[in-house]
């Protein structure tokens, strides 16, 4: 069987949110058709573009951003460099003056109001979130480009394959958990030993590592900046932030300047469950209300999701004695394998399977990588990543206003808790006794992904997003 290769460094992606396949998605995709334009004629001989939303990311794209994301896209803008305090000016500019910069070279005539079209009632059948670029040429003539946003910043090309990767030839070939334990069973490594093996296909040991500290580094300044940030989320619904102030009650008078400081002041504070909860909690919620307020992030493995694994990985630094680099690039490593295999197996696109496709799977990659730095063996890191699974199956997308805040963001926090719960009971059981493989639970998942309504998925068509009804325009 074929196989398909995915780096950590694909699983983690650096970009902006509020969504990994609402915004870094097209953003992405936006990117690719700049590439595809200089190979057609050249950016200085583009007459106009317009830009058609399909399915999912027409219904919840105005909250999403996804019609900001195509905007910076076109511009040349690189999510992952781009000034996320210049964003609101560089929009401004192209709405108000109808120009756009292509490629950060040429204006060509842009309204988003014309050239940005939500076309709710239609959706293409390879995936639910679609994107055409309509290009029309000086010269008159006109092609274009469609692309699906499968997840996770992860971008196919209409007519690729979505493994086209799988050419990639790696020294352990994994697309199932069956076949990650064959390994580490064979050679007696780690699962984070194997992934590192496998990374070693694409660059350096050292590489890697940098690589994998440079993703904690951002995680790190994104939660540092969500505890210190109190205010109001935009896009409408006026939901106030609350890290700050769960941050400020944990901390007290104990004083910080920097967020290495700040770590001491909260280990200062003690190991009472409570207030482990209470911090976990706000690591988690810090990321996410970052993440919706169009704030730096890392897709782990998605934007929606992206508060559960730093928060769970800041739980073991603070209060389990794990601030060692070796054991936060194993933590990853290991965290990353099973989000693959999740993204092989099933799907890890909300609007594809639900929120059990995002949340589900970061607290199971969560739960492995915890497990795994814990001291806990191969097939305890896997049953953990199943426990944490099997207990988010079915979960639906369901954003009031098509925005992720409202239940997005507390999720995270939940997700985190769930894998710390689901690491501490794989280590103090036996895998021999276990009933339920995570290759089963995996089938499950997306088995109960195709079962699962349409309006359960990312389109704000059901569940609490009609209990509070925000029309897009308000958002």
């Amino acid at each position: 069987m074929p196989h398909e290769a995915i780096s950590a460094c694909d699983m983690f992606k650096i970009g902006v949110g509020p969504s990994s396949s609402h915004t870094l998605g097209p953003w992405r995709a936006a990117l690719r058709c700049l590439d595809s334009i200089t190979k057609q004629g050249g950016i200085n001989e583009v007459a106009e573009i317009t830009v058609l939303l399909y399915g999912s990311l027409a219904k919840t794209g105005k909250g999403h951003g996804t019609d900001i994301a195509c905007l910076l896209g076109l511009c040349g803008e690189d999510p992952v460099t781009i000034d996320v305090n210049s964003i609101n000016y560089k929009i401004n500019y192209i709405t108000q003056q109808k120009k756009l910069k292509l490629a950060g070279k040429i204006e060509i005539p842009f309204d988003p109001l014309v050239n940005v079209q939500f076309l709710f009632r239609e959706s293409l059948p390879y995936h639910p979130n679609g994107l055409t670029f309509l290009v029309t040429m000086k010269s008159g003539n006109t092609w274009s480009e469609t692309f699906y946003s499968i997840g996770g910043g992860f971008v196919v090309k209409e007519g690729e394959s979505a493994g086209a990767t799988a050419e990639v030839d790696l020294p352990f070939p994994i697309n199932t958990s069956a076949e990650l334990l064959h390994w580490c069973m064979k050679t007696g490594l780690a699962i984070s030993e194997v992934v590192m093996e496998n990374e070693q296909t694409w660059r350096t040991e050292a590489e890697t590592k940098k690589g994998m500290l440079t993703i904690w580094k951002t995680m790190q300044e994104c939660m540092y900046r969500g505890c210190h940030t109190p205010g109001i989320l935009p896009g409408g619904l006026s939901v106030r932030r609350r890290a700050a102030e769960l941050n400020k009650k944990l901390v007290g008078n104990r004083t910080y300047s920097d967020y290495n400081s700040w770590i001491k002041a909260i280990q200062e504070g003690g190991q009472n469950f409570q207030y482990i909860l209470d911090c976990v909690s706000s690591f988690a919620l810090a990321i996410n209300e970052e993440n919706a307020a169009f704030g730096r992030v890392v897709t782990a493995p998605t934007n929606g999701a992206a508060g559960v694994i730093p928060a769970v990985l800041q739980y073991f630094i603070t209060f389990l004695n794990g601030n060692d680099e070796d054991k936060i690039v194993r933590f990853l490593l290991t965290a990353s394998e099973v989000g693959s295999i999740f993204k092989k197996g099933a799907t890890i696109s909300a609007a594809m399977g639900g929120c059990q496709a995002e949340i589900g799977v970061s607290s199971a990659m969560a739960a492995a990588g915890l497990t795994e730095v814990m001291g806990g063996t191969q097939r305890q890191a896997l049953m953990a990543a199943e426990i944490a699974m099997e207990h988010h199956l079915g979960m639906t997308c369901d954003p009031i206003g098509g925005l992720v805040q409202v239940p997005c963001i507390e999720r995270n926090a939940m997700g985190a808790i769930k894998a710390i719960t689901a690491s501490q009971l794989a280590l103090q059981s036996s895998p021999d006794y276990a009933k339920v493989s995570l290759d089963k639970v995996v089938a499950t998942m997306w088995n109960t992904a195709l079962d699962m309504n349409s309006k359960y998925k990312e389109t704000s068509d059901g569940g609490l997003a009609v209990q509070l009804p925000i029309s897009l325009s308000e958002c």
